[in-house]
């Protein structure tokens, strides 16, 4: 099927770039007129926290939002202009609730107002903050005001494609040592970026789906974007050193590597189509844009790129940097002396290896999920400022206030005495400072109360309040009446968000690894290689975890990366696992595909895989050298929880790319030998075929040969001599 697409894409190809074009041109047409609202807020299903805004928004409609504060240095100097202030912020379109009499602290210095803001329509929201700033703005030397709220903060993507796009260019430009080779995976990850963006602008009409899947399905299809497009154009120009006619060397680059390009890409839809798993609406949407993002990269790599290369023929090589090497001079390749060097070595090579990776997993012992508060936040940010200000005047706790929510429907004669008792109940509890009175809605179906803890919203000890009041308190407290409570608020919500993917996240890492595994055991048709794929993309990602773990929640090197220790946000390891696997199973079925590929040539396994390392070795650094650039650049971002994924995802690739693929991998199936390939005959009959890579035709007998190349544009036989010798 792949060798009639190649052909069909070589003789068609001014059709297939026109197609590719006005596909691009409706995408972004269809885009910019179907474009549906992003999701801003996510419901937790079954959670406490999610029931109490449930009768928040039926029952307190101005409450169930997003909750904040004003927070003010100093009240006293000007009253008059607070209580204006108040007054003014009340009115503005988007804010659904302000307390208008502020609650001073002890001290007399600092004193708080909480508001509300509405968390269904983005533009209504972002509107409200800039008036609220801006009548905030005279209050300046007259009791400064501070923001206890995140959408007050400057949110500023880093500008990660433009950064991660020139690195690209740069490690292309090395890597092919021309300027024409280079532009191939450039243009491809492009074109697929601007219809992978437009097509989740109309996904967003029909699915809930995050403001942030843009950048995420932009970060993901242009790394694997220009890694589909590099193995490719790779082989392709191999296979030039070989073949004469441009046609069988595109049908060869095809049915070799785009074989494996399209198993990679499955891999990787997995993965990230993986987080659906954990049964979170707002996941869905991201899933899907992103995974639609790789499906785009990978059609691409498979259509317009053999399009393109029908275009060059063998001016592939044109503008070529490097220095050309004397005809018939050859030398042996670096990667291949390592390859040897590996195979002659494999059991120190192993434990080494696997010594520095089990090391750096150490850490996840200790994981603890969570969400860091307002206290991480960089000095001079207006949350920081806020938060500071309140546990000064307040104590840390009144950073993390909770909403009790009484649902009275069932019970009309609910007395006021018996709300008062479960409000006595919450403030003998240990950990809580105050609890307000209860305030009950006009219909008189519900009341609130407001708890203040004695901890902070990431502390430990609150979590375990929570979950105390939940299961203890409040059922001690509504026994033998017809209340029924619930804790509410960002912190309550937090704490359940955490428990909800600390549950679900087994499921979802088990069901991603069960199906790589059974896609790899059929294109591969061996038991231990797929069984150790999965268990070394679970040490590289362990290693990432536990770095992640040192770096932001033990606050090791804190200072370097600009964090303060603090949990780990929730989210991320189920993001960072989604991401990082698929990426890891691509560079593991380009190296497995090479080394079957021999294999299956000349039954020898030693050979099979120094061959295979040698030739895919470069392609791999160079692949995940562009990925560690990109995601690194997220680290110089301001907002602690960018610097957590960013630096989560640059050292696991470079983990993945170093220590096991050049590693680990070599030196294991040394080890396992002819075993590697072992597959029972019974799961052989049952299994599809499903081949990774097709056998290279052979170069056209009587028919002089172009100039050889290779991936750096030296000699190819760089790559093979010396294969095999150990």
């Amino acid at each position: 099927m792949l060798a009639r697409l190649a052909r069909f894409s070589y003789h068609r190809r001014r059709l297939v770039v026109a197609a590719w074009v006005a596909f691009l041109v409706l995408a972004i047409v269809g885009g910019s007129a179907f474009k549906g609202a992003w999701s801003m807020s996510g419901r937790l299903p079954g959670t406490d926290s999610q029931r109490a805004y449930d009768l928040l928004k039926a029952e307190f409609p101005g409450r169930a939002g997003d909750e904040g504060a004003f927070v003010f240095n100093d009240i006293s100097t000007d009253p008059p202009a607070v209580a204006t202030f108040l007054q003014k912020a009340a009115q503005v379109p988007g804010v659904t609730s302000v307390e208008n009499t502020p609650q001073i602290a002890p001290d007399g210095r600092v004193a708080t107002a909480s508001f509300t803001l509405e968390n269904t329509d983005e533009a209504l929201r972002k509107s409200a903050v800039k008036q609220v700033k801006a009548l905030a703005a005279p209050l300046k030397g007259h009791g400064d005001v501070a923001f206890a709220s995140p959408w007050f903060d400057e949110q500023k993507m880093p500008s990660s494609e433009g950064l991660g796009l020139l690195a690209a260019v740069v490690v292309l430009l090395v890597a092919f040592g021309s300027v024409v080779a280079m532009g191939l995976p450039i243009i491809t990850a492009l074109l697929g970026i601007g219809i992978g963006v437009s097509l989740i602008s109309v996904l967003a009409r029909f699915m809930n789906t995050p403001e942030f899947t843009p950048q995420m399905a932009t970060m993901i299809g242009l790394g694997v974007g220009i890694d589909y497009a590099l193995f490719i154009v790779s082989r392709y120009r191999d296979a030039l050193s070989r073949l004469r006619p441009p046609e069988d060397a595109v049908v060869e680059a095809l049915t070799t590597a785009g074989r494996a390009v399209l198993f990679a890409g499955c891999t990787v839809m997995i993965s990230i189509l993986g987080m659906m798993l954990m049964g979170l609406n707002f996941l869905y949407g991201l899933a899907v844009g992103t995974s639609i993002s790789v499906a785009v990269a990978v059609a691409a790599a498979l259509t317009l790129l053999p399009a393109l290369l029908g275009f060059l023929g063998y001016t592939v090589d044109k503008l070529s940097i490097h220095r050309k090497r004397p005809a018939g001079q050859t030398r042996i390749s670096a990667w291949t002396r390592w390859a040897d060097f590996v195979q002659r070595h494999p059991w120190p090579i192993a434990v080494i290896g696997f010594v520095v990776l089990a090391s750096a997993s150490l850490p996840v012992f200790s994981l603890r999920l969570g969400s860091a508060d307002a206290g991480n936040n960089p000095k001079g940010t207006t949350t920081k400022t806020a938060y500071d200000r309140t546990a000064a005047g307040f104590g840390a706790g009144a950073n993390g206030p909770m909403l009790i929510v009484a649902d009275t429907t069932d019970g009309s004669a609910v007395s006021t005495a018996k709300l008062a008792a479960v409000a006595d109940a919450l403030r003998q509890t240990p950990g809580v400072v105050m609890v307000s009175p209860f305030r009950a809605n006009q219909s008189g179906k519900a009341a609130i109360a407001t708890l203040i803890p004695a901890t902070g919203p990431q502390d430990k000890a609150t979590e375990k309040l929570v979950h105390n009041i939940r299961e203890n308190v409040l059922p001690s407290a509504t026994s033998g009446t017809d209340l029924t409570v619930h804790v509410g608020g960002m912190t309550a919500s937090t704490i359940d968000f955490s428990d909800m993917i600390g549950k679900r996240l087994p499921l979802f890492i088990g069901a991603v690894l069960l199906l790589s595994f059974l896609l790899l055991l059929m294109v591969f048709r061996s038991v231990l290689v797929p069984l150790k794929a999965v268990l070394m993309n679970l040490l590289s990602i362990g290693a990432a975890y536990g770095v992640m773990v040192a770096v932001f929640q033990w606050g090791w090197f804190g200072s370097v990366v600009g964090v303060t220790g603090g949990p780990i946000e929730a989210w991320a390891p189920m993001m960072l696992f989604a991401i990082v696997f698929g990426l890891s199973m691509d560079y593991e079925v380009f190296l497995l595909s090479s080394v079957k590929e021999e294999y299956d040539a000349t039954h020898d396994n030693a050979h099979a895989v120094s061959a295979g390392l040698a030739v895919t070795a470069r392609l791999i650094t160079a692949a995940a050298l562009i990925m560690v650039m990109v995601f690194g650049t997220f680290v110089l971002s301001d907002l602690r929880a960018l610097k957590l994924i960013g630096l989560g995802l640059a050292v696991a690739v470079a983990i993945d790319a170093s220590i096991v693929r050049i590693v680990l991998v070599p030196a294991t199936m040394e080890l396992l030998g002819e075993a590697n390939w072992w597959l029972p005959k019974w799961l052989d009959r049952i299994l599809p075929h499903l081949a990774v890579e097709g056998a290279p035709a052979p170069a056209p007998a009587g028919q002089p040969l172009p100039a050889p190349t290779s991936v750096d544009g030296g000699d190819p036989d760089d790559e093979r001599v010396g294969a095999g010798q150990h």
